[in-house]
């Protein structure tokens, strides 16, 4: 799939993080807002912008969210065989990482002291797309699979192995492989490389018209997280480094309140407002046609979440994954890895009643 980079990543993102060192903690004012004043300049690399379930990073951009409420927002995308978003978070290339809230345990659970601010997404916005001769049905049919996921030990790979274990099935009761995303997965699939792949829309409805794969496993929808991952399960969110969002509240709460903004926008909008208003390249191209993209974010628009809160269970559910594919979350609390804190603030500063069953930062 054709990439679209804000700043182009792979050799630029060294050259960002020589232009943010020079940085004050609040950035530096680069840009103003429309009443004339300096807005503070923040960076935030996401994991595949031109994802249907990273899409908000981008609208926000697109609707001028970030700037409207306080602050110059610099994008980039991880790209193949790069850095990672949630990795250059941590080693500071960036202040924010557009990425799944498992990377918060993750990281605790390995001494790296990361929170997630707002929660954008209630399900991974992922299937598990099989060709048809593969023959998967459950979980369970994974065993003696080739299966694709973008990368060796992404969230992908982790989460496959916990479908996997839903079925009974170990790590080493499949073979893994690497097919990256978009245009390398379709054809990882087409030359018989994996049996299936783990992947997202668009390429979701270009693998389905093109007839070279079947949704085998929803983790696109509450209903398929449900059956398949056993409860809610928090995805695109953003992440940041605690010690630094301490020391930078304020901005830090302008980048929350530019996203909640943006899902309250998208709640009172149609799947097709919201591919007009993306870059059009993100939503037609080789692989997919507007109308295919459009009916797909319809399908699997119930993966967004309308105000920001993480959804009640879902640290629970992430938790219980972490143990299943072997990481030790034992000490890590479910009050140190999320904050409801930012969102509830931006809701009571737009005049947003909440509708999600919010999470307790004690039980999960």
């Amino acid at each position: 799939m054709k990439k679209r980079s804000i700043i182009a990543v792979a050799s630029a993102v060294a050259a960002l993080s020589l232009v943010l060192a020079g940085c004050s903690g609040n950035g530096t004012p680069t840009a103003t807002g429309s009443d004339g004043a300096a807005l503070p300049t923040v960076s935030m690399m996401v994991g595949g912008i031109d994802k249907q379930i990273y899409l908000p990073y981008q609208l926000a951009e697109s609707l001028g969210y970030y700037k409207k409420y306080g602050v110059n927002m610099q994008l980039s995308t991880e790209q193949n065989g790069g850095v990672g978003a949630e990795e250059a978070m941590v080693s500071g290339q960036v202040n924010f990482s557009g990425a799944w809230y498992i990377h918060a345990p993750d990281f605790q659970s390995k001494g790296k002291n990361i929170i997630n601010l707002v929660q954008l997404a209630g399900a991974p916005g992922e299937r598990i797309m099989c060709t048809p001769a593969a023959n998967v049905k459950t979980p369970a049919d994974i065993r003696g699979k080739k299966m694709g996921v973008t990368d060796l030990g992404s969230g992908t790979d982790q989460l496959t192995q916990f479908v996997a274990s839903k079925g009974g099935v170990s790590k080493s009761d499949y073979t893994t492989v690497a097919v990256h995303a978009g245009a390398t997965a379709i054809a990882a699939l087409q030359r018989g490389e994996a049996d299936c792949v783990m992947t997202t829309q668009p390429t979701v409805a270009a693998l389905e018209s093109q007839g070279i794969a079947v949704s085998a496993l929803d983790l696109a929808t509450t209903e398929g997280a449900q059956q398949n991952l056993g409860g809610a399960w928090p995805a695109a969110g953003l992440l940041a480094d605690a010690d630094w969002v301490s020391k930078n509240q304020d901005t830090v709460q302008k980048v929350v309140t530019a996203l909640v903004a943006t899902m309250d926008w998208m709640h009172t909008h149609t799947a097709k407002d919201v591919a007009d208003a993306l870059p059009q390249d993100f939503v037609q191209n080789s692989t997919v046609s507007k109308d295919q993209y459009i009916a797909a974010l319809q399908a699997d628009y119930g993966q967004f979440l309308p105000d920001g809160l993480m959804p009640a269970g879902g640290p629970t559910t992430i938790f219980s994954m972490e143990n299943a594919i072997g990481t030790d979350v034992s000490k890590v609390p479910f009050a140190s890895t999320f904050t409801q804190q930012y969102a509830q603030a931006a809701l009571k500063q737009l005049g947003i009643t909440p509708t999600t069953k919010a999470a307790d930062t004690t039980t999960g």
